[in-house]
């Protein structure tokens, strides 16, 4: 629906934020960022660079990473958001969350809801079979084979991520981490099924 309110045109959007249904009016301009964090007060989205060059930002929208510096809220009316805060809560953290804790993946902590959630969608994107830049091409003669997450390929997949204290290598190692759990929940489910 749109308004017009002296020249400056807004609209209505509706959105569910970790969960929760939203109804917003805004400027047609509003970045999902702006959005997130002066509308509804969900702050874990940092805005680091606001250019989509840091992925401080970056959140999950229809299970998608997402920059949200540079996504602007009118295209987003019916999708679904999910921040670092939707991942889990300090009282029930997330398996990834966990790992990041467990293996210091932060220093500063500012861009580590943007790099929670983008760790989140690329264990997505290796489980559903999507290669990297780096994945040998070998590894995808077999389109039933997991990809197999190497440091090389944690890097790679997670290279839109800045981290200005530099904790990179624990990142990849929570990362590293979480995906061999959960490769061993998901064979364990399977035997179980069989």
């Amino acid at each position: 629906m749109e308004h017009d309110t002296g020249g400056v045109s807004t609209l209505s959007t509706k959105i569910v934020v970790n969960g929760t249904p939203q109804e917003l009016t805004h400027d047609v301009r509003t970045t999902l960022l702006d959005a997130l964090r002066d509308h509804l007060g969900v702050t874990s989205a940092k805005k680091g660079c606001d250019h989509g060059q840091c992925g401080a930002c970056t959140v999950l929208v229809d299970g998608r990473r997402v920059v949200s510096c540079l996504s602007l809220t009118a295209s987003l009316d019916g999708t679904e958001v999910v921040t670092a805060e939707g991942l889990g809560s300090p009282e029930d953290l997330s398996d990834l969350q966990q790992a990041f804790v467990d293996r210091d993946g932060l220093q500063c902590g500012y861009c580590t809801p943007g790099q929670v959630c983008s760790a989140q969608a690329m264990l997505a994107e290796a489980a559903a079979g999507m290669p990297s830049h780096v994945t040998d091409p070998s590894a995808l003669a077999d389109p039933d084979a997991a990809l197999e997450l190497s440091d090389a390929e944690i890097r790679e997949r997670m290279s839109g991520n800045l981290c200005r204290c530099g904790a990179y290598v624990n990142i990849v190692a929570a990362i590293r981490d979480t995906a061999a759990q959960r490769a061993a929940a998901t064979g364990a489910s399977e035997e179980e099924t069989s």
